[in-house]
């Protein structure tokens, strides 16, 4: 939406609730032009019609219903903006609170330029971070269901069975302990739970792998997937908690947001530094730790930076920081549209083979696998020298770029896509 050329005339708050809105507004000045009301949810849509307009600016709180209400009002009024509820320091530390209280200072501290605003995400990031959100819980009730599986055996001492403990061929190990009717029913719903999340989860990793392929992420996916411990899924969970990378001016707010960056407590001459905030995206924690794991165990490069901080401040800070670091990276990496420097071509080939065989022929877009790697190779700047990859005793061929960057369209038209320029330097890790 286009910022407003005049002063709005009326500063509208909506309080939001599951089943009301609570309006109220002050002009300029901040005398009140519009009592505390409360309206019916059903009936809120048709207040909008009548009462808002486009000389007005409206702040919501960020709920669960946010964004549909964002959406709803958008296009009638000259600005709306939502806030973070537990940033309000005057709402939420207030001893007296009523919705009507809640409304008039809302609408007061917008007035008075005094809202912390959060970014409003666009419609495919939305879709995307429910998605993400999904799977999650999916995850979630997989590994309860798994825990409690491992319960009975730590209660009756038993070993588990050899192999995979809960693939289906195990369910007859299963089904003959020796175990109490209750508990016995116990186990058989738990695996029946397991049974009934893996197809699921399956399907919603296969579309997270689709959506990999389409704009706004398909331009962005690989610069995330060529980083060490990276794949596709945990690329896509990045970009849904990041959004656009162009809000994060420096790749210290990028840090502060994911929560990763020390807490500070200074007064005077004492300065006290403590652990990470954990205030920010909790899954962009959990992903890039996930990450870090995996980046010291493959990398050399990650490997060193690990073992020299392990060595000093201890194993598990250690792999926060080096979290901290690759997030650093991805700062770089997204703002810039280059490839990290410590990246090693023939590794990051077979990522992309791995890609391209997890995303089938049809969203490839008519490219082969290793004309599919050799156009990400290309989007990256990197591998130029590259001719096959070798890949559980399989070589692909990645044709040269001359030869191979031709991608069938919709209508059949083959069109060239011409290699990029390589920039003058690459961006440090």
């Amino acid at each position: 939406m286009d910022p407003p050329t005049a002063a709005p005339a009326r500063f509208v708050a909506l309080d939001v609730h599951r089943h009301s809105i609570t309006v109220a507004a002050v002009d300029a000045r901040q005398t009140v032009v519009l009592k505390p009301r409360r309206l019916a949810m059903p009936d809120f849509a048709r207040w909008c019609r009548q009462q808002l307009t486009s000389a007005d600016a409206v702040v919501l709180e960020a709920t669960t219903n946010a964004w549909h209400l964002y959406d709803q009002v958008a296009p009638l009024v000259a600005t709306v903006t939502v806030c973070h509820p537990l940033m309000v320091k005057l709402i939420s530390a207030a001893r007296v609170k009523t919705d009507p209280r809640d409304a008039l200072s809302l609408a007061r501290l917008l007035a008075a330029g005094l809202i912390p605003a959060v970014w409003v995400p666009p419609v495919e990031v939305r879709e995307l971070r429910a998605l993400v959100s999904h799977r999650q819980r999916l995850v979630r009730q997989r590994t309860q269901a798994r825990n409690r599986l491992h319960s009975v055996l730590h209660r009756h001492n038993l070993a588990g069975p050899a192999g995979k403990p809960f693939a289906a061929a195990q369910r007859a190990w299963w089904e003959a302990l020796d175990l109490v009717p209750s508990e016995r029913l116990r186990v058989r719903q738990d695996l029946a739970i397991l049974d009934s999340l893996e197809p699921l989860l399956a399907e919603v990793e296969d579309e997270l792998t689709r959506l990999s392929t389409q704009e706004p992420w398909a331009s962005q996916a690989a610069f995330l997937v060529q980083l060490p411990g990276f794949g596709v899924l945990n690329a896509m969970v990045v970009l849904a908690a990041v959004g656009d990378i162009s809000r994060f001016p420096t790749a210290a707010k990028l840090v502060g947001y994911a929560g990763l960056g020390a807490s500070v407590a200074a007064s005077g001459p004492t300065r006290r530094t403590g652990g990470i905030t954990k205030q920010g995206r909790r899954e962009l924690r959990a992903v890039l730790v996930e990450a870090a794991w995996v980046a010291v165990q493959t990398h050399p490069h990650w490997q060193a930076a690990f073992a020299r901080l392990e060595d000093r401040i201890g194993r598990n800070k250690a792999i926060v920081a080096i979290a901290r670091k690759l997030l650093v990276v991805i700062w770089h990496v997204l703002t810039a549209r280059v490839a990290d420097r410590q990246a090693r071509p023939s590794k990051v080939a077979l990522k992309m083979l791995t890609w391209a065989w997890k995303i089938g022929a049809e969203q490839r877009g008519g490219l082969t696998p290793g004309q599919f790697v050799r156009q990400e190779l290309t989007r990256l700047r990197l591998g130029e020298e590259l001719e096959q990859v070798t890949q559980s005793g399989r070589r692909l061929r990645i044709p040269p770029l001359g030869e191979e960057l031709e991608q069938v369209t919709q209508s059949g038209r083959r069109l060239r896509i011409p290699p990029p320029e390589r920039p003058s330097a690459l961006v440090a890790p």
